[in-house]
């Protein structure tokens, strides 16, 4: 159990009974999110728990500011394809933000799973986050991490996942006289004006989406180079092309929609407005069309997924380690009382399995991302020690609660020797009893018969 007070940026009086239940959990490099309940109403939520960095010259943690621009930012927003803040609270070490439960998985994850997928099919999906995207613009909100990682489905078993745009970590509102440099996602899909330090704007997503969508169509990534200064150069060059090996059964429409999106110029770029009217993206009625030339047609711009799924299993094996939402389980907080010892230990050594298991994957992924490393050491070290500490608590709480099975067991034999003698002692007393109750009823027949003889004498 979580016992959290409420911040100043909070909208709201902290609701009651409320219990946070710690369950599957997803965590970054400041940021952990975990599934919680609330008491009252059994509602799922998702609970990111965000560090709060304790001095302003420490690189650990994220500052007031960034948390409150977040914050802001999740109160302004109210659409179907974006994620949803519920409420907030605090603290000493956190700022836990209560979000809508996303619980379908990711987009590219769901689509590596068919055999094939139709540019239709693609374009529905695509469709969902320019309207999420359009949302944000038309509040003149940028995203600026707008990559597959945070583009999800509130539930893949229904004939039509909702998309979710998630993690508005470094998403920042656009006003005039305000201008942003500096703010950087992930290599892979960042705009080449981010990589030039130029002044950022909404187009930025606008680029974002075009290195989406030629991912989403070929399986491969248009910029991303050996190291990461090759991804940088690729992009700010715009060094890109449509690879006959993976383009072969893609639309000549998809394609200019990609181009007309992987602009370096921001301001020829096309906006959220025109990706929306563009005739790939827009739904035409097309006349004077033989109905086998259709069937043809369609047959052909059938996608192959088993690019798109190599690419999803690469990215999550080499995903760098400042993703707000790298699939990394930790330890969950061990119950406050062991009601059951034999369930307990089976669930210390399920943690520790997995902690095992995480530990040994990310060893491999430092080993094949040596530069991120070097970038992110201080970082990764302390997130290594605190795992370390973690399966050395539970190690120590396996133990304890053997001894304490041990120690109950032996309790229970000492009682179950106790109870016997206390048996054979009432068995022993119960014969006596027995044994006394009829020398009283032989004494009282005898005395009754020796009353009736002296009354018989006298009469």
């Amino acid at each position: 159990m979580m016992s959290l007070k409420k911040p100043r940026l909070s909208r709201a009086q902290q609701p009651e009974n409320k219990i946070l239940r710690n369950a599957a959990t997803l965590s970054g490099q400041f940021a952990i999110v975990r599934k919680c309940k609330e008491k009252s109403t059994g509602t799922e939520y998702a609970a990111k728990f965000i560090k709060k960095r304790r001095l302003s010259s420490s690189r650990r943690g994220v500052s007031r500011e960034e948390i409150e621009r977040e914050v802001n930012i999740l109160r302004e927003i109210q659409h179907s394809n974006i994620i949803t803040l519920h409420d907030i609270f605090e603290n000493k070490t956190d700022v836990i933000l209560i979000l809508e439960l996303v619980s379908g998985g990711e987009l590219f994850d769901f689509l590596a799973e068919k055999e094939s997928l139709t540019e239709e099919e693609a374009t529905q999906f695509l469709k969902q986050i320019l309207d999420g995207v359009h949302y944000l613009h038309s509040k003149r909100i940028a995203h600026f991490d707008l990559k597959p990682e945070n583009i999800m489905l509130l539930d893949k078993n229904v004939p039509n996942p909702r998309i979710k745009l998630i993690d508005f970590g470094i998403a920042h509102q656009i006003k005039d006289g305000n201008e942003f440099k500096n703010i950087f996602g992930t290599p892979e899909f960042v705009a080449p004006e981010i990589v030039n330090y130029e002044p950022l704007g909404l187009e930025a997503d606008m680029w974002s989406i075009g290195v989406i969508t030629y991912i989403l169509l070929s399986g491969a990534s248009p910029f991303l180079g050996e190291t990461k200064q090759e991804t940088l150069t690729n992009i700010s060059a715009v060094n890109y092309d449509f690879d006959e090996e993976y383009f072969s059964n893609t639309s000549e429409l998809a394609k200019d929609f990609i181009r007309r999106l992987l602009v370096k110029d921001p301001k020829k770029r096309m906006t959220i407005e025109d990706s929306l009217q563009h005739p790939w993206i827009k739904v035409i009625k097309r006349r004077n069309v033989r109905p086998e030339e259709c069937e043809r047609k369609t047959e052909r711009r059938r996608l192959k997924t088993t690019r798109l799924k190599e690419y999803t299993i690469k990215s999550h094996s080499s995903m760098p380690p400042n993703n707000t939402y790298v699939n990394f389980e930790r330890f969950s907080q061990v119950m406050e009382e062991i009601s059951a010892a034999e369930e307990g230990l089976r669930e210390l050594e399920k943690n520790q399995r997995s902690c095992a298991e995480d530990v040994a994957a990310l060893l491999s992924i430092y080993e094949e991302k040596e530069s991120w490393y070097k970038e992110e050491n201080e970082s990764i070290a302390a997130d290594l020690n605190q795992i370390k500490q973690e399966l050395q608590k539970a190690q120590a709480l396996r133990r304890q609660s053997q001894e304490e099975a041990r120690a109950a067991m032996l309790s229970a034999n000492a009682l179950k020797r106790k109870f016997g003698r206390l048996e054979n002692r009432y068995e022993v007393l119960a014969e006596q009893m027995v044994s006394e109750v009829r020398w009283v009823e032989e004494l009282v027949r005898s005395i009754s018969a020796e009353n009736d003889t002296r009354s018989t004498s006298v009469a």
